[in-house]
C-alpha cells in the first residue's frame, strides 16, 4: 500500500454531496440559534448594556452579557497542556480589545429574531485609544490587559502591564564575537502581513445534552482533545462531563485548532438545557476568528568573501492582536524552525517578542511562524549572495546542514536529508543556469529566477503524541480508531494505507473512526505536521502487536508454531504448507465466541523525543514590467524530501495546495484596516486570494531520504511546503529589476516605487 496514489476514502461522498459537515448533521428539531452582538469600537469599556427591549422579542430564549458568564479565563489556543498561551480568554468582558469582539450572546428560536434582537440592544462605551501599530505596543501608556488573573501555565515571559505575551531565546555560540571576524555583514529588516485561512467552510459549531445528562459539542475542528480541554474549562465543567466530536472539516490550515465559538454553544446549552448552533458567516470568518501572525524580522549576518558565514543574528518582533492565543508558541517557530538549516554556522542567536495589539487575535495558521521566518532568514540569505556577488546556490549549499548533523541548536542526530539532490533537480527543471539571473524579453519586460530553501518539523518532539487502537473485525476487516483530524489534506486515508501495509492487506479492509473523545484514544489532533509521522508510527505500533496476537492466536488453532505462520490478506497460513490456514474471518468469528474467548484487538501509543525535517528548495521564475511593476508568476518549481512518500498523489496536492497559500502571501493577500481598528477586508471582495491564473504553472517534484523513525520512512510534507514562495519570489523580483521588497506583499505599487527610487541614485 505504501507508495500507491489511493484516493480519499471519502472522495465518493463529497463528490456526491451526502451530508458529511457540521451543519449537516443537526439532527434536533428545536435546536435554537445563537449570534453574537459585537463590539465597533478597537478597544472599550461597556459603561452600561440594556437587553430588556431584545428579551421581550417573540422567540427570543435569553440574552447573556458579561455579567451572566462564568468567570474562569481560557485560551482559546488548542495545544497540548501546558500550553504555550495565557489563559486571558473569558466568554464575555466589560472590556472589549478588537472591532468586532464579542458584546453579547443572543439565543433565539430562529436566526431572524437573532438578527433583530442585535439592533434592540442599547450598549454605552466608553472608547479607549487603540494600539494598531505592533512597534508602539511594548512602550505605549495603553495596558490592553490590566488583568491580574490572568494565568500562564508556565513562565514565557509575560508581562501584561508591557503588552508583552512572551520573551523567547535561542541559540549557540557568541555572535559579537563572531561579528568580528567578518569581512561583509549585512542587517535587514523584514515584514510579514496577516493572512486570512480561507477556508471553504466557515466555523461552525453545535451542542446538546445527551440522554446521560453529559454535554455533547460537535464541530469541525482540529484537536478534539484540545477542544473538550477548553470547552470544559470555559464553562466550568469537568472533562468527565464533556463530550466532542468532529466531523468532516471544510478545510482549516490552523484557524480551527482554536476554541472560538466551541465555548458559546456549550454555554448556551447548558443555561437553556435546549440543543443550540453557532454558525458564522463569511465576514464573522474574516473578521473574529484569527489570522496569520504579522511579524518584524531583523537579521544581522555576515560572513568571509568566500561565503562562510560565521554569525546570524535574528529578532523577531510578533503581533498576536487581541488575545495571547498561540502567539508565543509561533514566536518560538520563528527560529526554531528556520536556524537549525544554518545550524553548522559558528555563532546563532534569536530573540523573539511577542506583543498585544487591539486587532483580530492571530492564531494558527499553516507554516506557523516558520513562514514568516523562512522569508526573512532566505531573502537575508539572498542577499548576502548579491553582496559578496555569489550565485545564492552556491551559498546555501556551503552553509546548510547536512545528513548526519549534531550539535549547537540541534538536539538529534539529521537521519534523513536529500537538501543537495533538492536543489540539482529544482535548478534543471526551472532553467536555473540559461535564467540565471535574468533575460531581457522586451524593452519593457524582463524575465528573472530566484529561489529558496526551508525546513520544518514533524510534530513537536517531547509534547505530541498519539494512540490508537485496532481490531479484528468478525468478517475479517479490521477497525481503526483514532483522535486525528483530517482538514481534506487525506490523513484518515494514509494512516488507513499505512495499517492495510502494516497488516498485508488492502486498504478496503481497513475501516476508520475519527475524532471522537468518548470513542477514540487520545491525539493531539491536526496541526504541527504531525499526523503521519506522529498518528502513523502509533498505528504501525498496534499493527505489529495485533498481528503477533492474530498469529499466536492461530497457531494454538493450527497446532504449530507461530513461527512457521504467515499474515496474508484473507488468511493465515503456514508458510510451507499452504493447505495449512486459518481464514480471517474464522479467528474473528471464534475470538468472541465461547467463555475462553479475546477479541482480537491492540492499542499503541507513540510519542517521539525527535522531529524530523522535511526539507524543500522552491524555484520562482518571475516576469516584471519595468513600466508598471507588475509581476507575474510564469512557473514554480518545488522539490521535497519528505522521506517515503506514502501517497504520491495526496501529497502531491497537499504540496500545490500549500504552494498557493504561500503565493497568495507573496503576492497578493494582505488584512486591512482603517486608522480605527475596524477590518476592511472582511469579504472575498476585498481580499485578494489568488486564483489558477495567478499562481502560473506549479510542478512538484520528490526527492525522499528514508527517515529509519518515520512509519515507513516517512516525515511530514503539510506546512513546510508554504515557506520557500514568498523568499524566492522577492529574490526573483530583485534579480529582474534590482528591487528588493521587504514588506510582503510584492505589489505592483511597490516594485514601481523601487525601480523609481532606484533610478534617482
Amino acid at each position: 500500500m505504501i507508495g500507491k496514489g489511493i484516493r480519499k476514502n471519502d472522495s465518493e461522498a463529497l463528490l456526491s454531496g451526502k451530508p458529511v459537515y457540521t451543519e449537516d448533521l443537526i439532527f434536533h428539531k428545536d435546536v435554537l440559534t445563537i449570534k453574537l452582538l459585537r463590539s465597533l469600537h478597537a478597544f472599550a469599556r461597556i459603561k452600561s448594556i440594556d437587553v430588556e427591549k431584545a428579551k421581550k422579542l417573540d422567540g427570543i430564549v435569553d440574552i447573556y452579557t458579561y455579567k451572566d458568564v462564568p468567570q474562569t479565563r481560557y485560551t482559546e489556543c488548542g495545544e497540548s497542556f501546558p500550553e504555550a498561551s495565557p489563559y486571558d480568554r473569558l466568554l464575555l468582558e466589560p472590556v472589549v480589545r478588537y472591532v468586532g469582539d464579542e458584546v453579547a450572546i443572543i439565543v433565539a428560536e430562529d436566526e431572524r429574531t437573532a438578527e433583530k434582537a442585535k439592533k434592540l440592544i442599547k450598549v454605552e462605551y466608553e472608547v479607549f485609544e487603540p494600539i494598531l501599530d505592533l512597534e508602539k505596543a511594548e512602550s505605549s501608556h495603553i495596558i490592553i490587559h490590566e488583568s491580574n488573573d490572568i494565568y500562564c501555565p508556565f513562565d514565557f515571559g509575560y508581562d501584561n502591564k508591557k503588552n508583552i505575551v512572551s520573551k523567547f531565546d535561542y541559540g549557540h555560540g557568541d555572535v559579537e564575537e563572531e561579528f568580528k571576524n567578518c569581512d561583509v555583514i549585512i542587517e535587514r529588516t523584514y515584514h510579514t502581513q496577516a493572512q486570512a485561512h480561507c477556508m471553504m467552510e466557515t466555523h461552525k459549531a453545535y451542542s446538546y445534552i445527551d440522554e446521560r445528562g453529559r454535554l455533547v459539542v460537535m464541530s469541525a475542528n482540529q484537536s478534539v482533545y484540545h477542544m473538550r480541554r477548553q470547552i470544559a474549562k470555559a464553562v466550568e465543567l469537568p472533562l468527565s462531563k464533556v463530550r466532542v466530536i468532529k466531523p468532516r472539516i471544510g478545510g482549516g490550515f490552523g484557524g480551527k485548532n482554536v476554541a472560538i465559538l466551541e465555548p458559546y454553544v456549550a454555554f448556551c446549552t447548558l443555561k437553556t438545557g435546549r440543543p443550540c448552533k453557532l454558525i458564522y458567516n463569511r465576514r464573522e470568518t474574516f473578521g473574529a476568528t484569527s489570522v496569520r501572525h504579522p511579524i518584524r524580522i531583523t537579521i544581522k549576518i555576515g560572513s568571509d568573501r568566500e561565503g562562510n558565514i560565521k554569525a546570524i543574528h535574528m529578532k523577531g518582533l510578533n503581533n498576536t492582536g487581541a488575545y495571547g492565543s498561540n502567539g508565543p508558541a509561533v514566536t518560538m517557530e520563528v527560529g526554531q524552525n528556520v536556524l537549525p538549516l544554518y545550524a553548522k554556522v559558528p555563532a546563532i542567536k534569536y530573540e523573539g517578542k511577542t506583543v498585544y495589539t487591539n486587532m483580530v487575535s492571530s492564531g494558527a495558521l499553516r507554516g506557523y511562524g516558520a513562514t514568516q521566518g523562512s522569508f526573512a532568514m532566505d531573502s537575508a540569505i539572498n542577499e548576502l549572495a548579491n553582496e559578496l556577488n555569489m550565485d545564492p546556490i552556491e551559498l546555501k549549499l556551503k552553509n546548510t546542514i547536512r545528513k548526519g548533523a549534531v550539535g549547537g541548536i540541534i538536539q538529534n542526530s539529521i537521519k534523513s536529508l536529500n537538501l543537495e539532490k533538492c536543489i540539482e533537480r529544482g535548478k534543471k527543471l526551472i532553467g536555473w543556469d540559461e535564467k540565471y539571473p535574468r533575460i531581457e524579453v522586451s524593452d519593457n519586460k524582463v524575465r528573472a529566477v530566484g529561489m529558496a530553501v526551508a525546513i520544518h518539523s514533524s510534530g513537536i518532539s517531547g509534547i505530541d503524541m498519539a494512540s490508537v487502537i485496532l481490531r479484528l473485525v468478525e468478517d475479517g476487516t479490521y477497525l481503526l480508531f483514532s483522535g486525528s483530524a483530517d482538514l481534506g489534506t487525506g490523513s484518515d486515508t494514509i494512516l488507513c494505507q499505512i495499517a492495510a501495509d502494516a497488516l498485508n492487506t488492502d486498504i478496503d479492509n481497513i475501516i476508520i473512526h475519527v475524532g471522537d473523545t468518548d470513542a477514540c484514544p487520545y491525539d493531539t489532533g491536526a496541526y504541527a505536521s504531525c499526523t503521519t509521522y506522529v498518528t502513523g508510527n502509533a498505528v504501525v505500533r498496534a499493527a505489529e502487536k495485533l498481528k503477533e496476537k492474530m498469529i499466536n492466536t492461530a497457531a494454538k488453532k493450527l497446532g504449530t508454531a507461530s513461527a512457521n505462520l504467515v499474515l496474508e490478506e484473507d488468511k493465515i497460513r503456514h508458510r510451507e504448507d499452504e493447505s495449512m490456514y486459518i481464514l480471517l474471518s474464522t479467528l474473528g468469528e471464534e475470538a468472541v465466541l465461547g467463555y475462553d474467548a479475546e477479541v482480537l484487538m491492540a492499542d499503541a501509543t507513540f510519542g517521539s523525543r525527535e522531529s524530523p525535517r522535511p526539507f524543500m528548495a522552491g524555484f520562482a521564475e518571475v516576469e516584471v514590467d519595468k513600466i508598471t511593476g507588475e509581476v507575474k508568476l510564469l512557473n514554480y518549481v518545488l522539490v521535497a524530501d519528505c522521506g517515503t512518500v506514502i501517497n504520491p498523489n495526496l501529497a502531491r496536492i497537499q504540496a500545490e495546495g500549500g504552494l498557493t497559500q504561500g503565493i497568495g502571501l507573496a503576492l497578493f493577500e494582505d488584512v486591512k484596516y482603517t486608522d480605527t481598528g475596524k477590518l476592511i477586508t472582511d469579504n472575498f471582495l476585498q481580499y485578494n486570494v489568488p486564483v489558477k491564473k495567478d499562481i502560473g504553472n506549479i510542478i512538484v517534484e520528490f526527492q525522499p531520504d528514508y527517515e529509519p523513525t518515520g512509519p515507513f520512512g516517512a516525515k511530514s510534507i503539510g506546512e513546510a511546503v508554504v515557506h520557500t514562495p514568498p523568499p524566492a519570489i522577492a529574490s526573483a523580483v530583485y534579480n529582474a529589476v534590482g528591487v528588493y521588497i521587504r514588506d510582503l506583499p510584492i505589489t505592483s505599487e511597490k516594485v514601481y516605487k523601487g525601480m523609481k527610487e532606484l533610478n534617482k541614485k
